[in-house]
């Protein structure tokens, strides 16, 4: 039996997913619209939409201090991409967010996938550590979008 031979790792990236019973249009709305954005995931606020070209800003109440987002490409009801720093690394992550109809749009299937950590130690911990994050703002988004719930507040205090 002869194995092929894996090309070195050279970065971590991941993927996360979930169903939110509403149309894309209504989805895309929930997470480019910094009011909205701030009401379920950046709950120290948000400023600035995300439109292609724009560089906003995301406070979190539960993680002190602002982060600056970079605003790559932005088509709306199907896709952002945005960058950011990561402080422990010194390198810059790319974040996208698609947001596919399902069921003649009742529903909006939204993935999130986020590349760009070293193949380090931190870089795996960092990424754990977003993916969960990204996990928790995709349950959020469909508490908030379908039942008006805010998740996030106390979650991680």
């Amino acid at each position: 039996m002869t194995h092929a031979t894996e090309a070195p790792l050279t970065e971590l990236s991941f993927t996360v997913f979930g169903f939110i019973s509403r149309p894309t249009a209504e989805v895309y709305e929930a997470v480019a619209d910094p009011g909205q954005l701030s009401r379920y995931f950046s709950t120290g606020g948000a400023i600035g939409r995300l439109e292609t070209g724009a560089e906003v800003t995301w406070d979190f109440a539960d993680f002190p201090g602002a982060f600056p987002v970079q605003v790559l490409e932005a088509v709306p009801h199907r896709k952002i991409s945005i960058s950011w720093p990561v402080a422990d690394e010194g390198v810059t992550t790319t974040v996208t967010f698609e947001f596919e109809p399902v069921d003649d749009d009742v529903r909006t299937k939204v993935t999130i996938t986020e590349g760009s950590w070293q193949p380090t130690e931190t870089g795996a911990r960092d990424a754990f550590g977003n993916s969960m994050g990204w996990t928790g703002m995709l349950a959020a988004l469909k508490a908030w979008l379908e039942y008006g719930i805010n998740l996030r507040e106390g979650f991680y205090r």
